[in-house]
């Protein structure tokens, strides 16, 4: 009985993947070569179980020489949205393309003049028709016997994505030798392995204004250094709060006129901070579990020494060390 189950589910779950080989159309031709030609990089977003298919996704094409992270939908719109810009590509998961949280996120990136790809079973979804390109991901049935949990859905996106990032590799002419610069012991282990004093953002380099300030100088200073925040210190330069696009953004739905009040109104008087000689590594799993994009770095006196973003662990091109770039022909921002 057991095994007569397992069977079923295991010819399902293929059968779901067959069929997506008879509808594949000139739709990922068109998306391989949107991420290929890209100047930024792919970030995945998905909710729920198909946030979960979207971090595979992300790390999978990170390691196979495309630059990608998972963005969540619901954080995306309270700060994170300060991570994308008009360069990167989105990859949206949604198996019905109804996932609210992506279906507000949408319009928002559209307007950045950001590039979207969906994946998704309803080709005719909110989602489908907010999107660039649409690659159908739809099974004939999911393996639940109730039909409910994302079962044979979310293994046919997972192989789509296994596909695209397959595509990208012979695109890329990606080889062992590249493979291994992105796994333990190449820039990928170099880059978790290492303090955080070695790839945090130092002197001129911070986000940073003293308190007291108004709005409008934090936002020039946001603005200037591109990371989506800013740090607020006292005259000493000891931590005071600090101020996100997304504390500016609750602060607009609030109806707040943000430009003619203080950054004390409005910023995060208790952000998240380390010491910079933790690892990279460590750093990251911080991240991870607050669910935040960058750490403000301290001394033993709580003196502002420095800030890290999520990229500067991850990696935006090459392996930087603190705001410069070991081998990359771009610029850090």
């Amino acid at each position: 009985m057991i095994i007569d189950q397992v069977k079923d589910v295991l010819k399902i779950e293929a059968q779901g993947i067959l069929d997506l080989v008879e509808r594949i159309g000139p739709e990922i031709e068109e998306a391989a070569r949107m991420i290929l030609n890209a100047k930024g990089r792919v970030i995945v977003t998905g909710m729920g179980k198909s946030g979960l298919v979207g971090r595979k996704i992300a790390a999978t094409l990170s390691s196979t020489g495309t630059p990608s992270f998972f963005l969540h939908p619901a954080e995306a719109i309270h700060g994170d949205l300060g991570m994308v810009t008009q360069d990167d590509i989105i990859l949206a998961i949604s198996n019905m393309g109804r996932t609210t949280e992506i279906n507000n996120l949408l319009p928002l990136l559209k307007e950045m003049g950001t590039k979207i790809i969906s994946f998704t079973g309803d080709i005719q979804s909110p989602m489908a028709l907010r999107s660039d390109v649409v690659i159908d991901v739809g099974v004939e049935r999911e393996a639940c016997p109730m039909g409910l949990a994302p079962t044979a859905s979310t293994t046919a996106t997972l192989a789509m994505g296994d596909a695209l990032a397959v595509v990208l590799i012979h695109l890329r002419r990606f080889d062992k030798k590249d493979f291994k610069r992105f796994h333990p012991g190449g820039n990928l282990g170099e880059r978790l392995s290492v303090k955080v004093k070695e790839v945090m953002h130092t002197g001129n380099l911070i986000p940073m204004i003293p308190s007291g300030a108004d709005v409008t100088k934090a936002i020039k200073e946001i603005d200037s250094k591109g990371m989506g925040v800013t740090i607020i210190v006292n005259h000493r330069n000891k931590l005071k709060g600090i101020l996100t696009d997304g504390d500016l953004r609750r602060a607009l739905a609030k109806q707040m006129d943000i430009y003619s009040i203080k950054v004390e109104k409005i910023m995060t008087t208790s952000p998240k901070t380390v010491d910079e000689e933790i690892t990279a590594a460590e750093a990251l799993g911080i991240m991870e579990l607050n669910a935040i994009t960058h750490l403000v770095i301290l001394d033993r006196e709580k003196v502002v020494k420095g800030i890290v973003h999520l990229h500067d662990l991850l990696g935006r091109e090459d392996f930087r060390i603190n705001g410069g770039a070991k081998s990359s022909k771009r610029s850090h921002r």
